[in-house]
């Protein structure tokens, strides 16, 4: 009898870590998911401004170049 209570008792604690254990998997999966989604909008914004100064920069020249064809003709 004795031991039967000590086997459920054992088993309820293996259920318990099992659960445990996945949650603690599924925790890793969404940090992971969040991860590649952070990697991700970290390198669309390292392409962003690598190139922005330059999209400013010509239109900045178009502008001039615009004013400058209609006031000094």
């Amino acid at each position: 009898m004795e031991s039967t209570i000590e086997s459920q008792k054992i088993d309820a604690e293996i259920e318990r870590l099992r659960a445990d254990s996945r949650k603690l998997e599924a925790e890793t999966f969404k940090l992971s998911a969040e991860m590649l989604k952070l990697a991700a909008e970290s390198c669309k914004l390292n392409r962003q401004t690598r190139w922005l100064p330059m999209i400013e920069g010509a239109g900045l020249v178009a502008i001039t170049l615009t004013f400058a064809k209609l006031f000094l003709r």
